[in-house]
């Protein structure tokens, strides 16, 4: 197995700006930033101790097919993507460990939430549904079974932006709309749930399901536009299903962490800090993780 890039140390050729569970950004210059998205892994908001080989060049090539497929739907989209091109600063040593896993991008003032979209009732969605038939306190239709589709389609589902180390909240969207300003939480809602419907239908054709999805926006306070943002519909942002495996009333596989989470659940070590994951668990955790890479992209040199 490849060793995994854990971290990145760019000092003394480009200011680090932040180092969140996954990617490390670095300032280009005022208006541009470098996300480079390392092989870290996190579960339970806890990083782990030990990396994923080349997760990071996936997350990044999926964002960057993803970003293609959407414009291409919806002309009007704006993303902050500049390009895989790695910046003249990288010396030639570093060079090959950061290609595919860095992107040039535009620097934006970037919304404080995160705008999940639900097609599907799994996961905490769940949970709270069996407890009080709403999610996130928005009432849903009556009688629905685990991993079944909203009968009304996909419902928008905001949630707090926590800080590294602390838990994202669950919040009804208006309480987004106090948090964002009402003309912004309705645009991100509406362009979120388009983006979901978009990629439900190019994900359902290539035999995967796109259950539930988060989204980053950014303004553009020049143009006062609304800019996606941040990775899109990779593992980590999203809980995909095999089609072919799809069945109503139980828990479903998916393509993301979720055998990191089982194993981690089932040795007790859930949300405790320090924990090293065992070869096997990274390995299939990578297995996941490129599968779905390749049923969305076709696959390539990574």
């Amino acid at each position: 197995m490849a060793e995994a890039l854990t971290k990145t140390d760019l000092q003394g050729m480009l200011p680090l700006i932040a180092r969140g569970k996954v990617r490390d950004l670095y300032e280009i210059d005022e208006k541009t930033l470098l996300f480079i998205a390392t092989d870290r892994i996190s579960a339970y908001d806890v990083i782990m101790d030990n990396g994923i080989p080349n997760k990071g060049k996936l997350l990044t090539l999926c964002t960057k097919a993803w970003f293609n497929i959407l414009q291409n739907a919806i002309p009007s989209l704006r993303t902050h993507l500049i390009t895989l091109d790695l910046p003249p600063q990288i010396p030639e040593s570093q060079r090959a460990a950061l290609q595919n896993r860095s992107m040039q991008v535009r620097k934006y003032k970037i919304f404080p939430i995160e705008a999940i979209v639900r097609g599907y009732i799994t996961g905490s969605a769940w949970n709270e549904y069996k407890k009080s038939g709403t999610v996130h306190g928005i009432p849903v239709a009556p009688g629905l079974k685990e991993s079944q589709a909203f009968p009304d389609g996909p419902i928008y589902t905001p949630s707090t932006k926590a800080e590294q180390g602390e838990h994202d909240e669950n919040i009804h969207p208006d309480q987004a709309a106090k948090i964002v300003g009402e003309p912004y939480a309705a645009k991100i809602a509406t362009l979120a749930i388009t983006l979901y419907k978009t990629a439900h239908a190019y994900a359902y054709e290539r035999g995967l399901i796109i259950a539930d999805t988060k989204f980053e926006f950014g303004l553009d306070t020049e143009t006062d536009e609304v800019v996606l943002v941040d990775e899109v519909l990779t593992p980590d942002s999203s809980r995909f299903w095999p089609k072919d495996k799809y069945v109503i009333g139980q828990g479903q596989e998916s393509f993301d962490k979720q055998y990191l989470r089982d194993w981690l659940t089932r040795e007790g070590l859930k949300g405790k800090e320090g924990v090293k994951m065992t070869d096997e668990v990274a390995q299939k955790t990578a297995e996941k993780y490129k599968e779905a890479w390749e049923k969305i992209t076709g696959g390539g040199e990574l």
